[in-house]
């Protein structure tokens, strides 16, 4: 399923605002709801990003890859000119100052707004680049979720294990929906373009292994989350209600990736309900376990 970056961001934003309250994250979750509605609101004034060239599309259809090739990406008008606007909105945010500071640097200088976009892209920033690639990941989110919308569903196809059809990046979670026509059904979310694509369940994300697959969760006492409302709702269902976001862990491969209920609450968004969860993460670090997914929004932790 294609990304839909008209209504995304502001749905992220308003998870963000909606989890911040009475939360320890509050201040960042608040932070990014924020930057989340500037990805919402600048899309109007940005030029149409450049699609993949015709020849480009076919050649990667024709032998399963991604039709948008983050190896190969160069930053287009369209790209530098949404990293503009979203620093350019950006300032009216309450940040800490380092996020201040890398803020002002990048909207002074192009340069850096280009190599800011290209390191982002590769996911490993150091610590001194940390907070500039905050502001460069969310433009990418914008920039890839537009041109990923262009593409023609029908022709995406598994291009390999835990990678978007769209454009090969990983994961951030899995999602449970409940949609009419594929309800209970899973779908993995891309932590770039938001691209959505069918996982079985009880199946690892990252390696496919169907042996040794559990489930873990946090009580709400320990991610500083109120529980739910579940008056009405069945047994599975209330119990997915006060713990929405779980890890799926795989014997196999030692790691994890989240699963979200979003069929029972609709809200649920896997970029948001991933940074809020983080306590989540930290335990089952402490257990030894890797996490298989990538959120932009998580790599100071």
């Amino acid at each position: 399923m294609l990304p839909a970056p008209e209504t995304m961001f502001a749905a992220r934003a308003a998870r963000f605002r909606d989890l911040a309250e009475d939360h320890p994250l509050a201040d960042y979750l608040t932070f990014l709801a924020e930057l989340s509605q500037i990805q919402h609101d600048i899309q109007p004034s940005l030029p149409a990003p450049r699609p993949p060239s015709t020849e480009a599309m076919e050649r990667a259809l024709d032998f399963s890859m991604p039709p948008l090739d983050r190896a190969r990406f160069e930053p287009d008008g369209a790209a530098l000119t949404t990293l503009e606007r979203l620093l350019d909105k950006a300032v009216a945010v309450n940040m800490p100052e380092p996020a201040a500071a890398a803020r002002a640097k990048l909207a002074n200088d192009a340069e850096a707004r280009r190599t800011a976009l290209v390191q982002a892209l590769e996911g490993a920033p150091g610590v001194e680049t940390l907070a500039s690639h905050v502001f460069a990941a969310a433009a990418l989110q914008v920039h890839f979720a537009r041109v990923a919308a262009g593409l023609d569903a029908e022709r995406l196809s598994p291009v390999g294990t835990g990678a978007c059809p769209a454009c090969g990046g990983p994961p951030v979670a899995s999602l449970v929906v409940g949609w009419t026509a594929a309800h209970g059904a899973r779908f993995v979310s891309c932590a770039l373009c938001a691209t959505l694509w069918n996982h079985v369940r009880v199946k690892c994300v990252a390696c496919d292994s169907t042996a040794g697959i559990a489930y873990r969760e946090l009580a709400p006492e320990e991610d500083g989350a109120e529980p739910k409302a579940t008056r009405g709702l069945r047994a599975k269902e209330q119990a997915e209600a006060r713990a929405p976001v779980r890890a799926e862990t795989c014997d196999s491969c030692k790691t994890y990736v989240k699963i979200m209920h979003q069929h029972v609450v609709p809200d649920v968004d896997p970029v948001a309900d991933d940074v809020a969860t983080l306590g989540l993460d930290l335990k089952l670090r402490e257990e030894g376990w890797a996490r298989a997914a990538f959120n932009p929004y998580l790599l100071g932790y």
